[in-house]
């Protein structure tokens, strides 16, 4: 029933799903047509909250960025890399392939979500070129479900900011005075026992959706090829080093290297003696930086490093804007807080968890961004959290949660791996489809149970 499942969604999706770009461009209209109609912003007011969005969610779109390329430079190093290889070897069967990379990418994404991505998709690429019968659409799908559990995670947005004092979006500070620890959001058993139950059941859920051998779509082997001389050049270009000249030096350098490296470890060890486990997420990015500085041994090597994981956010480049447009038209409009309300206004307390889930997973689809979702909600959600007498920190989290999801059917997010990959939305999107509905199924139970 699984495998009839993906292969009908897979249909549909390869049928109606247009390029993400259009898909961003479509709920554009679609948001500006229902902030006409339920809102009082009339056309102007619409039209200018939509163009100031584009330009103020810069600052985020660059840290959202800077957390994409930190990861897939982290994912680009010889260790891990090696490691990938290791873990590939497992993989002698199609079940096997899929129920591996997804597990990797959902372990990887829940410690830092472009690192997981990244993982997710160079795992899918070394097992694709491994195993010849195994759908390679289907394993990048499976390193893109690994993304579902990111925002119960180290570098989820909506936990980060909670946990970071006079942060303008920390709505719990400003209405308790109180700001939240990780330890009870990520770290609390409501949240990482779901997450780890997600990771493991999605990964099996995916094995079973294996297409047969004759609808399989395994990665050509002149694919192959142009990989496997891509990684040869790679491999020279690093062990071509050069010290000829004081530049080529300078640039090949470990002793350089590892003192900038210091620089930062320096920082990160004295922030953590004075301030204890807490994250934001220019520590995120910061641990990922140095992480990859040090595993990439020369500054010539990580620069090489990031001009090639640059490229996979250029997707990112172009539709952030996009979203910070909607952004910007349903939070200027008072859109998002009128989507929310419906969702308020039919809650009880048994319920108020899982409808919040709910609101949070359909403006997810227009705002796929957890901090821009969480700017947009956060403070009717906890709001409404102390007028029915649930707690805060626990609806904070269903924000989260709903942003997660949903990602499964916004191709937002999977801009780099489809890069990677040089696939489309939706060659993925109807395996996905099949994720979004276990999780949702998985994370409503858990909502209603934790009231």
């Amino acid at each position: 029933m699984i495998r009839k499942m993906g292969e009908f969604f897979t249909r549909v999706m390869e049928k109606y799903l247009p390029d993400a770009y259009l898909f961003a461009i479509i709920l554009t209209f679609i948001s500006f047509v229902l902030a006409l109609i339920f809102t009082d912003a009339g056309f102007m007011g619409t039209i200018n909250a939509w163009w100031g969005g584009i330009w103020g969610i810069l600052a985020f779109a660059m840290q959202m960025t800077l957390i994409l390329v930190t990861g897939h430079s982290l994912a680009l190093a010889p260790p891990v890399k090696r490691l990938l290889a290791s873990i590939a070897r497992i993989a002698n069967t199609p079940a096997k392939a899929v129920f591996l990379v997804a597990l990797v990418a959902g372990l990887c994404s829940w410690l830092q979500w472009g690192f997981g991505l990244i993982v997710g998709g160079l795992l899918a690429v070394e097992i694709a070129k491994r195993v010849e019968d195994v759908d390679y659409p289907l394993l990048i799908a499976a390193a893109y479900a690994g993304f579902l559990t990111w925002h119960m995670g180290i570098s989820g947005s909506t936990p980060l900011t909670i946990a970071t004092a006079g942060n303008p979006a920390n709505h719990i500070e400003k209405l308790t005075g109180q700001v939240i620890p990780v330890t009870q959001t990520m770290f609390a058993s409501w949240n990482i026992w779901p997450a780890m139950f997600l990771i493991v059941s999605v990964a099996a859920l995916l094995a079973m959706a294996i297409p047969s051998r004759d609808k399989a779509r395994p990665l050509s082997k002149e694919a192959i090829g142009r990989l496997e001389e891509e990684e040869k050049q790679e491999e020279a270009e690093r062990k071509n080093v050069q010290m000829d000249t004081w530049a080529q030096r300078i640039e090949n350098s470990r002793v350089i290297n590892y003192i900038f490296a210091a620089m930062g470890v320096t920082y990160l060890v004295n922030y953590f003696i004075q301030k204890g486990f807490t994250l934001d997420l220019n520590l995120v990015i910061g641990i990922f930086l140095f992480l990859g500085i040090i595993l990439h041994e020369r500054p010539i090597n990580y620069a090489r490093a990031v001009n090639k994981a640059i490229k996979g956010a250029g997707g990112i480049a172009l539709q952030f804007p996009l979203y910070g447009g909607i952004q910007g038209l349903m939070m200027g409009t008072g859109l998002a807080s009128v989507i929310a309300g419906w969702f308020v206004a039919i809650s009880t307390t048994r319920t108020f968890y899982m409808l919040q889930f709910w609101a949070a997973g359909l403006l997810n689809m227009f705002i796929p961004s957890g901090g821009g979702q969480w700017a947009a909600q956060g403070s009717i959600t906890v709001q409404a959290s102390q007028m029915i007498g649930q707690e805060p920190v626990k609806a904070a989290m269903m924000v989260a949660w709903g942003d997660q999801w949903t990602n499964m059917i916004q191709p937002f997010w999977a801009l780099p791996l489809l890069g990677l990959a040089n696939l489309k939305a939706r060659d993925i999107m109807g395996y996905t489809t099949l994720v979004l509905i276990w999780s949702g199924i998985v994370l409503s139970i858990v909502a209603l149970v934790i009231a």
